[in-house]
């Protein structure tokens, strides 16, 4: 072959590049490679998928069915009764009241929940010795489990052994019952502030994401330190401040763990709750656990996550104007 008769390089023909093989994706559809990347997303992502089917969308599809039975859970002996046991609650004094006391309790607890663990998240993020182990034994309480927690403030809080009672009597002050009206809401209170630790390091998330120029820049101009605070720092965490009112409403209305440890349990089995600590959660416990009543728990249940999905719209609403966020959450991308 001549020198003439060589191909260039153009016209010489290329082999296929191979890993493994197999193509290279450089040479395979466009199309092909898309199913492979959503056949990876949904393989990667099928046991959350499939998790969140049967233990999410499952069971309150189950529930929803109950809602409209007699059944009790034990007898086959039920029948269906549509809309009689939603028509029951809503006519019911005692639904009405506990649903009273839980929203007293979220409307109290949470705001003092944020400020608790804002305020202890400024003062661990200023340049303090030791700020690690401050930070460490500030934030310790969250991680307790709520049936230790609870335990832990029935024991102190106990009438005859309880160590605030002990304290009072150095004082010479009569011992309190402190777990019974009207003292037990105020228990409550305190064992859900006790676990601000979470909202701590959450604030301390977001103040630390907060530009240091802006700071010096008020204090450039004179800004007092409560004017810094009122005017950059908590517009600039106000989406996380968001967060936390959104999810601290959600806990709050569902709390049921600590009222049932720091009640005392009746001779019948049946546990005797204060009439201020009588929550919505405590009335669904007692229709499930107590009285055997599962359609109308169900529909108790189902009316509290109703009830939740427009409280947290209505805060959606109400906050669509103050809450600043440094890229619109709205913008197309």
């Amino acid at each position: 072959m001549t020198v003439g008769q060589i191909p260039s390089v153009a016209e010489r023909p290329r082999p296929a590049t191979r890993t493994g093989g197999r193509a290279h994706s450089a040479d395979l559809p466009r199309t092909s490679i898309t199913a492979r990347r959503q056949r990876a997303f949904y393989l990667f992502t099928s046991p959350w998928i499939i998790g969140f089917l049967l233990l999410t969308v499952g069971p309150m599809a189950y529930a929803l069915w109950l809602s409209f039975t007699t059944f009790d859970g034990i007898s086959p002996h039920w029948r269906y009764v549509g809309l009689g046991n939603y028509r029951e609650l809503l006519s019911d004094p005692v639904t009405w009241d506990s649903l009273g006391r839980t929203g007293v309790f979220a409307i109290t607890s949470v705001p003092l929940s944020i400020i608790a663990g804002l305020g202890l998240a400024v003062l661990v993020n200023r340049p303090l010795k030791a700020r690690g182990l401050w930070r460490t034994l500030l934030y310790l309480p969250a991680v307790v489990p709520p049936v230790g927690a609870g335990l832990i403030f029935k024991q102190l809080f106990n009438r005859d052994s309880g160590a605030t009672n002990g304290i009072l009597h150095i004082f010479g002050i009569d011992a309190v019952a402190w777990l019974d009206d009207p003292y037990a809401r105020y228990v409550i209170l305190m064992a859900v502030l006790w676990g601000a630790g979470n909202i701590m390091i959450i604030s301390l998330a977001g103040l630390q994401d907060v530009p240091r120029e802006l700071h010096e820049a008020a204090r450039l101009d004179g800004a007092s330190a409560w004017r810094t605070f009122r005017s950059i720092t908590v517009p600039l965490l106000s989406p996380v401040l968001l967060f936390q009112c959104v999810t601290g409403m959600i806990a709050s209305v569902q709390t049921i763990l600590p009222l049932l440890i720091a009640a005392d349990a009746t001779p019948k089995g049946v546990t005797a709750i204060p009439q201020s600590n009588y929550m919505y959660m405590m009335h669904v416990f007692a229709q499930y656990f107590a009285l055997g009543r599962y359609g109308y728990a169900s529909a108790l249940l189902w009316v509290l996550f109703v009830l939740i999905l427009i409280a947290t719209g209505l805060i959606f609403k109400a906050t669509s104007g103050v809450v600043f966020y440094n890229v619109d959450p709205e913008a197309k991308k």
